[in-house]
């Protein structure tokens, strides 16, 4: 299949994970998961695909479920294809978070009940059935893009404790996996810098720790609490015989600091790529966890001037880094949860019925992974023909959606790929206006 130079460097640079005739399925599964406007179920892939699907049906369902190939290799091209795109002297911001994509069915592999925040209220909790997803992305600043597009790279899935005994396997937390996918970015890309965000569920000690240990390639910028118990550093001398102190004296809370302190105004990168006036109160610490070690922290408070947001309280794990920066790199965050959104409504993340142990752990991974495929075939597009997003006489975008970022990609596949082979004279008699109208058309509603 002829993808052009926009498409074709990407696409191959994932051959080193398969053998010949699996990666040509993959190629196949792949086409079709861009142009499918429905469930991304094998079979719904393999319709959209059409008469490029040769051989068997069933040989696309066992590049999932049997076919010996890993994730581990395609995340690790990806994101050496995404740092490209992250300036050098800059720090690569990488937010984590977990989706709750509901899966039922009685021998769905790794299903659990977990809560679901998005539909959540502070007095209603709502819970779902499916598999809670760790995702990890990188924040990428496009230039068609006024804010940060987060990119998914690697993720895990988090199996209930239950069935982590029944396989034999140590028990791992939502924070346990997150840090095991920083680890790897770590261990695969050492001459870099990282900085870390999460929402509060992933402000850990243990991971805060973690960070800290292994601060000069990572720091960790997450929400903290305006009653958290704060500490001096521990004594240099000791006063009287017996086992040192692990901590000073204590602190005043944040919360009691704010209330005495006086607020500096600050212009800070908010949500949306967007700038804000707020007032921020900042101040530092160790933060104490019986039985573990200080981790030495800045925190800041944040004061929304026009009142659309409540107070916050911010911190990270670098007690260098200014106030309005960790502002900057925690609203940078929200990218992710656009991701989130954009994957479920574009690429069907919710739709697949896979329920076997290969299968479940292989297909989310892909889905989310051709959210960022999708973003940097649409990243060369534009940088050759500079494609600008659909505008409507009652409907004008500001920028470039991912809507638009797919709609790019199909017509790239209806016109290189699926009409090219058949480029008869019928076809290019047609006057141009119809022909480009026809794969307008085609690219929003294959």
């Amino acid at each position: 299949m002829d993808w052009t130079r926009a498409a074709e460097p990407l696409l191959t640079a994932f051959s080193i994970a398969f053998t010949q005739p699996t990666f040509q399925r993959v190629m196949v599964l792949i086409l079709g998961a861009i142009m499918s406007m429905r469930h991304r179920t094998v079979t719904g892939l393999l319709r959209a695909a059409g008469g490029l699907a040769k051989g068997h049906w069933s040989d696309y369902h066992r590049v999932l479920s049997l076919r010996v190939w890993s994730n581990w290799p395609l995340g690790r091209v990806l994101a050496s294809l995404i740092l490209e795109l992250v300036p050098p002297d800059q720090p690569v911001v990488i937010p984590v978070d977990d989706t709750n994509p509901q899966h039922k069915g009685p021998h769905v592999y790794g299903k659990g009940r977990h809560h679901d925040a998005i539909r959540s209220t502070h007095s209603h909790m709502v819970w779902v059935w499916g598999h809670k997803w760790v995702v990890l992305a990188i924040n990428v600043q496009f230039p068609f893009a006024s804010r940060p597009w987060a990119l998914p790279v690697l993720c895990a899935l988090y199996r209930p404790a239950e069935l982590n005994k029944k396989e034999g396997r140590r028990h791992k937390t939502p924070i346990d996996l997150a840090m095991g996918l920083v680890a790897t970015l770590l261990h695969w890309f050492p001459e870099k810098t990282f900085i870390v965000v999460g929402d509060g569920g992933y402000a850990s000690h243990k991971l805060a720790r973690f960070c800290r240990r292994h601060r000069r390639h990572v720091t960790l910028v997450s929400r903290f609490h305006g009653d958290a118990r704060l500490y001096a550093a521990p004594p240099t001398k000791r006063k009287q015989a017996g086992r040192p102190s692990k901590r000073g004296r204590k602190l005043p809370t944040p919360a009691q600091v704010v209330a005495k302190a006086k607020r500096r105004r600050f212009t800070v990168p908010w949500y949306g790529g967007q700038t804000r006036r707020v007032e921020l109160v900042w101040g530092e610490g160790y933060w104490y966890k019986a039985g573990e070690d200080l981790v030495p922290l800045r925190w800041v408070f944040v004061h929304d001037l026009s009142g659309t947001h409540r107070d916050e309280y911010f911190y990270t794990t670098d007690t260098t880094l200014p106030p309005d920066q960790i502002v900057g790199f925690f609203t940078g965050r929200w990218s992710i949860e656009v991701t989130f959104q954009e994957v479920r409504q574009h690429l069907g993340f919710t739709t697949p019925r896979n329920w076997c142990r290969k299968s479940v752990l292989r297909t989310a991974p892909c889905l989310l992974g051709l959210f960022s495929l999708v973003a940097l075939i649409f990243h060369r597009l534009w940088q050759r023909n500079h494609v600008a997003p659909r505008r409507d006489p009652w409907y004008a975008k500001k920028e470039v959606t991912f809507s638009d970022a797919i709609a790019a990609v199909r017509r790239l596949c209806w016109s290189e790929v699926l009409i090219k082979p058949w480029n008869h004279g019928g076809v290019t008699k047609l006057p141009r206006p119809l022909r480009l109208t026809l794969l307008d058309q085609l690219c929003r509603a294959a």
